[in-house]
């Protein structure tokens, strides 16, 4: 499994990527749209912001999946918009908007995973390393 340094590391090589492009590449990732999702973090109450890819629309909403490669534990990320679902995300060229963070319920859950997992079959391949079910997030425009 990944380790948060590595994660972190990832991370960092991606926005450089976008930061020497000019914003021009790094927003798409294996034919996912990738987006800066901002939380706010749970126990530091400060702005947490990491890079996710986005492998579904929803209609007006953003799939993400809180995979974490597979790992035992949730990603930080996730943990903080379950405790705080209002968010920000930032897609490329565009400022950020609020948006509302929804755990997919277990029906949602089992309508939108075979969809996911059909097309990007690297989170069916997660979800067999770790006995937790690996959540799925629709991340909505806030009203």
């Amino acid at each position: 499994m990944p380790s948060d340094f590595a994660l972190k590391t990832m991370n960092a090589v991606h926005r450089v990527i976008q930061k020497v492009s000019g914003g021009r590449a790094g927003w798409q990732v294996a034919g996912m749209t990738v987006l800066e999702l901002t939380t706010i973090g749970r126990k530091s109450g400060q702005p947490r912001t990491v890079l996710l890819t986005s492998p579904l629309r929803e209609g007006d909403a953003y799939v993400i999946v809180a995979s974490r490669g597979g790992d035992d534990q949730h990603p930080a990320w996730f943990l903080n918009l379950r405790d705080n679902p209002d968010v920000q995300v930032t897609l490329k060229g565009e400022s950020a908007k609020p948006m509302v963070a929804t755990v997919a319920d277990a029906e949602q859950r089992a309508r939108l995973w075979p969809k996911i997992t059909a097309d990007f079959k690297n989170y069916a391949q997660y979800q067999t390393k770790t006995e937790r079910e690996i959540p799925v997030v629709l991340l909505s425009p806030k009203a």
